[in-house]
């Protein structure tokens, strides 16, 4: 099993009510949670452990993640409420109003992870690695985990909901140190590391112990680079609707090939060949682009592939 770890939540899009009133609706989300569902429609076994409200919202989130094939048993239900964002959209762009204080996915603390997982990787990334105590009780799993299961990470960096700049590049350097896979796109990735050639920036990744770099540049392609092997996979050609769940939908491809060719250990992912990169690579390009293709974070079933 593939455990998805990270922030779910409820994102309410604006509508019209059946009157003509401006009115929202609830859609679930969350940058790990996408992953997490991508992964199911792939078919990949896979599980998501967050902390989530155990009120009608959280039940929205809960049957989405169970309609995709998604492993609910781990996730630690709360008294406390949903983390909700309520978007604003003007002339396409969106604007958000974030309400995450005291939530049930805020407030996850290490007594609330679980004692064992029976999973052959994690996955780690988005928002939930920005706040506390989640963000420090995600870094503590990692740590805990990585030793003996293969981890992958994509900070997802939202530079708007970062507020201790130093705090938050210390804990991404801690968790890239312990990290086999990392996802940067490339805006991230210079975010992260600084102005210059993405490729020499991505082989810095690998002086820190990470296995394989996956580096996506939209409508360019991805690029996966390990110690001895650098595989460029083109962009599939498609009508863009919008982008939205689209590099989390690639982690999944990502995982889901890793998976399928048993390269989800410590020994096989250290020493990925040019054929397993581009296997991954290649299908989380296919993925990506059937979702970019509609609106709004809905990843394809492997038959819509």
């Amino acid at each position: 099993m593939i455990l998805a770890c990270g922030e779910a939540l409820i994102d309410m899009l604006p509508r019209k009510s059946e009157a003509g009133e401006d009115a929202f609706a609830p859609y679930a989300g969350g940058a790990v949670f996408n992953t997490a569902i991508a992964l199911g429609r792939l078919g990949a076994p896979v599980g998501f452990f967050s902390g989530i409200a155990g009120d009608f919202l959280g039940d929205i989130l809960q049957n989405v993640l169970r309609d995709s094939g998604v492993d609910t048993a781990l996730i630690h239900v709360s008294e406390k409420p949903s983390t909700v964002a309520f978007v604003k959209l003007v002339d396409g762009q969106a604007t958000y109003a974030f309400y995450d204080e005291n939530t049930a996915g805020r407030m996850l603390s290490e007594a609330d992870l679980p004692t064992t997982i029976d999973a052959e990787a994690l996955f780690f990334g988005g928002i939930s690695l920005v706040v506390e105590p989640c963000g420090a009780t995600y870094e503590a799993l990692m740590a805990r985990e990585a030793g003996s299961k293969v981890t992958m990470l994509d900070p997802n960096i939202r530079p708007g909901f970062i507020r201790d700049e130093a705090a938050y590049r210390a804990r991404i350097e801690r968790m890239i140190g312990m990290a086999d896979i990392v996802k940067l796109s490339d805006e991230d990735l210079l975010w992260l590391e600084g102005e210059g050639d993405l490729a020499d920036r991505a082989r810095g990744l690998l002086a820190k112990g990470v296995k394989l770099v996956c580096i996506t540049e939209g409508a360019e392609g991805a690029t996966g680079y390990t110690a001895s092997e650098t595989v460029h996979v083109p962009a599939n050609k498609v009508t863009v609707v919008d982008t939205v769940g689209a590099g989390d939908t690639f982690n999944a491809g990502v995982l889901a090939a890793l998976h399928e060719r048993g390269c989800l250990t410590k020994e096989r992912v250290a020493a990925l060949g040019a054929e397993d990169i581009r296997a991954a690579l290649e299908l989380g390009v296919k993925a990506a682009a059937v979702t970019v293709s509609r609106a709004g974070a809905n990843p394809p079933r492997r038959d819509e592939l």
